[in-house]
């Protein structure tokens, strides 16, 4: 039976964990969408990111600069591969791992992928004005921070 937040007791309305995974609910929906019309996927984004950023990596290395499984990060190297927004290459310092490198093509992809970014992001903070928006992701980045062990 589906139950509507109206229908929910009181406490649990109110639950700020319950509120935060119904807002990343949201956003996730959100930037999925917004990737699917790329046909791609948050993987996708996230190694295409940090190959821009920082540059040239093993796939180990962007798997832990990402947070990508290496059982996903092999799939998703071989797909942006395959579409040639990255070049895989033997590293010549240690011959038994790839080195990958962003192509021009995908520097261009994810230069359009921000651009749809920025739109869901625009959707899913839209009932906020600008002051709240900047105040929300300041109180999210301390909230993570926290979380994740590093100072705030």
């Amino acid at each position: 039976m589906d139950t509507t937040e109206g229908e929910l007791p009181k406490r649990l309305r109110g639950l700020p964990s319950r509120l935060a995974n119904r807002a990343a609910l949201a956003a996730n929906r959100l930037v999925d969408q917004a990737f699917a019309e790329a046909r791609l996927r948050r993987y996708h984004y996230a190694l295409l990111s940090a190959l821009e950023e920082y540059g040239p990596a093993s796939q180990a290395a962007l798997g832990r600069r990402t947070g990508i499984d290496r059982s996903d990060m092999v799939a998703t190297v071989n797909d942006l591969a395959g579409r040639r927004l990255v070049e895989r290459a033997p590293d010549p310092g240690d011959r038994r791992r790839n080195v990958v490198t962003i192509t021009a093509d995908g520097r261009r992809l994810l230069s359009d992928l921000d651009r749809l970014l920025a739109r869901a992001q625009d959707d899913f903070l839209a009932p906020l004005p600008d002051a709240d928006r900047r105040h929300l992701i300041d109180l999210l980045t301390r909230l993570a921070d926290h979380h994740d062990g590093k100072p705030a």
